[in-house]
């Protein structure tokens, strides 16, 4: 077989493949492009589990008519200003998420840049776009992704029901709820609203805490401590609960990396040694942890979901999880019995 260059479509399905694995990846791709957007708003509607339609609507700064067209051409980004990929403040840089959507998918972009007085538009429909037009829409961006993976369809038999994909796409939404919550988040799957979180008010660690018991429960909340560990070029913080609330697995443990949700089997095992003197092994705490480190230390570039990181120094992070069982791990649970909630090193 002679040698070529594969067709620009092709590539982008390829590509799709790395990126969009189920409806899930779609919303987690979406809503952070409309946080890197500095939206304070972000709606998520639902049709079918995200298989028919998926929605994603921010109040972000939008886009102009050029950077619309250009928004879906492969690894055109508006991130990287300094074309450092060591140096990642944002949660996208890749530029690849919304053409290689369009590729699977029938998608629509809504724009409209803040102080603008047009709106415009763009389709992609298997990699075929056309040309931008005059869209009424007010300030922030609109996208419609229909027909997920309608020229795949080997790839809709791996999906599960509309019930199980939804219920991907309502954990990740509540993942990035959790790391921003001055952000408000509506869902509404099949014309039913099923998550409502309005921009939690006040200082910072409060609005945290009020954001995580929405979602992990009231139960958390008033069982939970805060943790604030700090050295050189990293913090860690974030709430840790009572050993006497915990679960038969590990979903409630929520670990963040500047911001990003990550599974990382290092921070895992810390938080279970952590744990291992006032914790039976079977069971598991519930913790949501938040790791803000220098981008200079840390690369997000391992894969493109960005579901997983590399530390520089990835003893030095253990470390810092080591140091809060060195501090008297167990002191700090009889203080969250005598009901103080608050601690910090």
């Amino acid at each position: 077989m002679t040698l070529r260059i594969l067709p620009d479509n092709l590539i982008n399905q390829i590509a799709a493949g790395e990126v969009v694995e189920r409806p899930s990846s779609v919303v987690k791709e979406l809503i952070e492009n409309a946080l890197d957007a500095q939206a304070d708003k972000i709606e998520v509607t639902l049709i079918d589990g995200g298989k028919s339609l998926i929605v994603v609507e921010d109040n972000g700064k939008g886009m102009t008519k050029d950077e619309l067209e250009l928004c879906v051409e492969r690894h055109a980004t508006s991130k990287l200003d300094d074309d450092n990929l060591f140096h990642i403040t944002q949660f996208g840089f890749r530029g690849e998420a919304l053409p290689s959507i369009g590729s699977v998918a029938r998608l629509l972009i809504k724009s409209r840049h803040k102080g603008s007085d047009d709106g415009w538009q763009i389709e992609l429909a298997g990699g075929k776009k056309t040309g931008v037009m005059p869209a009424g829409i007010s300030s922030g961006t609109r996208i419609e992704v229909r027909d997920l993976f309608y020229l795949t369809p080997a790839r809709l038999k791996f999906l599960k029901t509309d019930a199980a994909e939804f219920g991907y796409c309502l954990d990740m939404i509540e993942r990035l709820a959790m790391a921003n919550p001055n952000v408000s988040f509506y869902v509404t799957h099949n014309d039913k609203q099923k998550l409502a979180l309005n921009a939690c008010q006040g200082e910072f660690f409060d609005a945290r805490l009020r954001r995580l018991g929405e979602i992990m429960g009231r139960e958390f909340q008033e069982n939970a401590l805060l943790i604030n560990v700090q050295r050189e070029y990293a913090q860690i913080s974030g709430y840790i609960g009572l050993p006497t609330l915990n679960k038969a697995n590990s979903l409630s443990e929520y670990l963040f990396v500047n911001g990003r949700p990550v599974r990382d089997k290092l921070l895992l095992g810390a938080i279970k040694g952590a744990y291992q003197d006032v914790l039976a092994s079977s069971r598991y705490p519930y913790v949501a942890l938040f790791i803000d480190i220098d981008p200079m230390y840390v690369d997000v570039n391992v894969h493109p979901q960005k579901a997983e990181v590399r530390f520089v120094d990835g003893a030095f992070v253990r470390s810092l999880l080591v140091t809060w069982k060195k501090l008297h791990i167990r002191k700090i649970f009889l203080r969250l019995l005598l009901k103080r909630n608050t601690i910090s090193f």
